[in-house]
């Protein structure tokens, strides 16, 4: 009936072969983690590692490894939840299959958390610097919890009913930390805990906030989990995990400021912040496959630090995806597909596109619904759906939203990232169909925009029957301008075309707007509705994951997009011959993720020598 404890998980998937030990002396510094992206790029186990340096206890990686591992993880209660939540959905659904209320109703009831004065995690205490100091990549500024489970309440409404759990990576040590006193608290925009942080500014008042690591692995997904704000998070881990929560609080009332445990964790983190107080953090090596930069985030005062007598502490590492965390995404999927169009009429199906790093790409199967007597026309209601998808929780962090209409190809699969292109570009008016909003919000992650959560959006909104054929080679009478050259087809109707290294000299280099000077609508390069220039076009056309992660982690909408015959009417831009994007990589960028050298000699070494995880190494 799911399980209370990480050991309990641990212990169960070792014994059905999804787990394996591995006793090598392994360091915690950078090689913990070469070793955890092997394993699952190899689709390898779950990983105990229980001699770690820098770590006074056993380490776990790669549980979320595989989907297949994590159903089983889920499997006494994965069908529970999702009923639950379709009753959510439908509540008349119920009511036509009576026999199902006793089931939904004992679900329901392990979604309230309960209430406790002790538990396990409170058994010792410790110090920061006794943590696993686990460093994934070379420019880390130090050590991070990768899954941490961040708890807040809001000032001045105490209690579980008005909290936030967020998986907020927690920087250890470095930078200007004083150690084992203050680490460092980073939270991206659109986050629950910001709305209590905000409170807490405008009370004037200090921000209670524990960092739970380990304990039931419902808790870590229900950390992920995108709930509508003023839903706790806790209701859908005790639905997962098949058991209420236990909290621990200090008094029995409860009452502002009090300090919150989770009684199963492995570990906890307990002190409070200064709303008005930042210090530098990061740089950390992230989910689009560059590092974040250092910024001024939290500071969290380290009050107390304690952990169960028999702690594991589970980690993953994040990076170019697909990653162990492309699974969380897989399974939120999977829980919350059936509901969208509850929540967004008319959208049939979304997408968040993982190999672009989620949030740089989002595609969309909307429906025109409204008026289906007239044939052919602008999309309409798709872009009232667009708008209602931006305005929508953190899908309205997505840089590029591409959506196009139900009813167009029923049987379109929104997954085929492949497919979707060809279907929008056999359709797209680039004179119509593109709709910008200029500085805006996006991901605190992405930076391709202008400064920190700033840049720019385009929706692509395509119906209707095709208005063009996609060229499915490269013609042998393209002619580049100098400085342009090794043209290669990604799919039907994508050309990727290698240009000049960017002027880092300067921030608005106008290469692309000469190539697109260049070209005259006349011009056979026409035959491409789409054109991407990049630095290396072998590897942009290799496949799709390449090209989704380069074109929309490297390009800005409103700075990167040019067009051949562009124009602007009532200040509205479009082009009568290709779209043009600019993927270069340019100065104000993130730097990639490398690995190190020699660490990824000794990792070698280390396979070659045979053992435990050879085969996947």
């Amino acid at each position: 009936m799911g399980y209370r404890t990480l050991r309990e998980c641990v212990q169960d998937l070792e014994k059905h072969g999804h787990l394996v030990r591995f006793d090598e002396p392994v360091d915690a510094v950078l090689e913990v983690a070469e070793i955890q992206r092997r394993v699952y790029a190899n689709q390898g186990p779950a990983v105990l590692f229980t001699n770690v340096s820098h770590s006074a206890f056993p380490v776990v990686s790669n549980l979320f490894g595989t989907l297949e591992r994590s159903r089983f993880m889920f499997r006494d209660t994965w069908e529970r939840v999702q009923r639950l939540i379709a009753f959510k959905a439908d509540p008349a659904s119920v009511a036509a299959r009576p026999w199902q209320i006793p089931r939904v109703l004992r679900t329901a009831w392990t979604t309230l958390p309960k209430r406790r004065r002790r538990g396990p995690v409170m058994a010792l205490e410790t110090q920061v610097d006794q943590l696993p100091q686990i460093k994934s990549w070379p420019q880390d500024g130090g050590p991070f919890i990768t899954l941490p489970q961040v708890y807040t309440e809001k000032p001045g409404m105490p209690g579980w009913q008005n909290s936030n759990l967020g998986m907020y990576r927690v920087q250890l040590a470095g930078g200007q930390y004083e150690i084992n006193r203050e680490v460092g608290l980073h939270y991206q925009i659109h986050r629950g805990i910001g709305v209590h942080h905000t409170a807490a500014l405008h009370d004037k008042q200090r921000l209670p906030v524990s960092v739970f690591v380990g304990g039931t692995p419902a808790m870590t997904l229900a950390a992920v989990m995108p709930l509508p704000e003023g839903l706790s998070e806790l209701i859908f881990a005790g639905a997962l995990a098949g058991h209420r929560i236990p909290l621990i609080r200090e008094s029995l009332t409860t009452q502002p400021g009090d300090s919150v445990a989770y009684g199963e964790a492995d570990f906890c983190i307990q002190g409070s912040l200064d709303p008005q107080r930042t210090l530098p953090e990061g740089p950390f090596g992230d989910h689009l496959g560059y590092y974040s930069l250092v910024h001024p985030f939290p500071v969290l005062d380290v009050d107390r630090v304690t952990h169960r007598r028999d702690a594991i502490w589970p980690f993953t590492v994040v990076g170019r995806p697909p990653q162990e965390d492309t699974t969380f995404g897989a399974l939120i999927h999977e829980l919350t597909g059936a509901i969208i169009p509850t929540i967004l009429p008319g959208i049939e199906r979304v997408h968040a596109v993982d190999a672009a790093g989620v949030h740089p790409l989002l595609l969309a199967i909307g429906s025109e619904r409204y008026t289906p007597h007239q044939q052919d026309t602008a999309p309409q209601e798709l872009l009232t759906q667009a708008n209602a998808i931006l305005g929508q929780g953190q899908m309205s962090l997505a840089k590029y939203l591409l959506i196009v209409n139900h009813f167009d190809e029923p049987q379109l699969d929104i997954h085929n990232v492949s497919d979707f292109f060809c279907h929008l570009l056999r359709r797209a008016n680039w004179r119509r169909d593109l709709h910008f909003q200029t500085n805006t919000t996006i991901d605190t992650l992405d930076y391709s925009g202008d400064g920190l959560n700033r840049g720019s959006k385009l929706v692509i909104a395509a119906a209707g029957k095709p208005i063009r054929e996609l060229p499915t080679e490269v013609p042998a009478d393209l002619q580049l301008p100098d400085g342009f050259s090794n043209p290669r087809l990604c799919f039907p109707g994508v050309l990727a075309i290698e240009g000049p290294s960017y002027d880092r000299s300067d921030r608005r280099d106008q290469s692309v707007a000469s190539f697109v000077d260049h070209f005259s609508l006349g011009d056979v390069i026409n035959r491409f509705p789409w054109v991407i220039v990049v630095n290396d076009a072998e590897f942009v056309s290799r496949n799709t994951n390449n090209f989704v992660w380069v074109v929309f982690t490297r390009s800005n909408p409103a700075a990167d997009i040019y067009g051949i015959g562009a124009e602007t009417e009532d200040k509205h831009w479009g082009c009568s011959g290709s779209l043009v994007i600019d993927a270069r990589i340019k100065p104000h960028h993130a730097p990639p993720l490398i690995e190190d050298e020699a660490t990824v000699k000794r990792v070698d070494a280390m396979a070659a020598r045979g053992g435990t995880l050879a085969k996947f190494l």
